[in-house]
């Protein structure tokens, strides 16, 4: 009996290690996508990885609350702004959804696991509609103004599997879709309106309700960000996002994807619009970030990471 326990114990840790060993050797693709070089880095996701958090938290000379999908932009756009402008090194940036920012805004303070961040954005950025809301809500605006544009697209896993065509395929049964939540992602609107231009109410009421219902639909709950994530790892087999989105996984990080492009005529096209707040904490920072917005460099790295121009 002894022996035979011996063999099995032996047989169940060989498994374990060789189970171990195979999930070690698939990537799991989690963000951070874009950590920052300097620094020691101790990103363990998904338990330690805060993706959304950027640069200098201590004593900002510069807070920039920044629409989520603009992620891959921060490094870049920081480290531009830092040599047009040297007197400002220390600079915080959160890239979150808007809805989430706004709240931030009017709660005074984020609690992100154990960190509480109480500083106030000298800049928001946001959707121009959502920006224009905001305005007439609570008036929080200096001035604004436009920088960028953005259409929609489909990202599907490498090969398209499930063979999705266009928008009307993501209301099969068989297609598993990840959605950004309309409950704070104002990608959602324009989403479910391409939808509706597709195949009416119909088509948006069973993606947004009859599959969200059977689990085939699947509501982010965090950021939109986890739409590609959840394709990458196999647990949705469409996701409709920023074109941005969907050329950074395949242009910048190479990781097995594609996209589905949507027709022009059933496609959403997003004006992103940064505004500066009439109480912002550090007012010629925001001002002169403001002005860096308008010029060429900074538009020429917002068209390297795929956004089209606002003007």
């Amino acid at each position: 009996m002894r022996h035979l326990i011996s063999r099995l114990l032996l047989a169940a840790a060989c498994c374990a290690a060789s189970l171990v060993a195979s999930a070690t050797s698939q990537p799991d693709y989690l963000p951070p996508w874009n950590p920052p070089p300097a620094g020691l880095q101790f990103s363990v996701p998904p338990f330690d990885a805060i993706a959304d958090l950027h640069g200098d938290i201590v004593d900002p000379q510069l807070v920039v609350f920044f629409a989520g999908n603009q992620f891959m932009v921060v490094h870049d756009l920081m480290d531009a702004f830092k040599t047009a402008y040297p007197a400002y090194q220390r600079i915080f940036v959160e890239t979150l959804p808007p809805g989430i920012l706004a709240k931030q805004i009017e709660s005074g303070s984020l609690v992100m696991g154990n960190l509480r961040i109480t500083h106030k954005p000298d800049v928001y950025t946001a959707g121009k509609g959502a920006v224009a809301e905001k305005q007439k809500q609570h008036g929080w605006f200096a001035d604004t103004y436009d920088y960028a544009r953005n259409p929609l697209a489909i990202l599907v896993a490498k090969g398209n599997p499930k063979h999705i065509m266009g928008l009307a395929d993501l209301g099969r049964r068989d297609v598993r879709v990840s959605m950004p939540n309309p409950a704070w992602e104002g990608i959602a609107r324009q989403i479910e309106a391409s939808y509706r231009k597709v195949g009416g109410d119909a088509l948006d009421h069973t993606i947004m309700q009859t599959k969200v219902a059977d689990g085939s639909t699947f509501l982010t709950r965090i950021h939109h960000r986890q739409s590609p994530l959840r394709v990458l790892q196999g647990e949705s087999d469409a996701a409709p996002v920023w074109s941005t989105e969907a050329y950074f996984q395949q242009q910048i990080l190479h990781h097995p994807v594609e996209t589905v492009v949507i027709p022009d005529a059933q496609n959403a096209l997003a004006t992103y619009t940064a505004a500066r707040l009439k109480n912002a904490p550090h007012e010629q920072a925001a001002k002169d970030f403001m002005a860096f917005l308008q010029t060429p460099a900074a538009a020429a790295i917002y068209r390297k990471y795929g956004f089209l121009s606002a003007h």
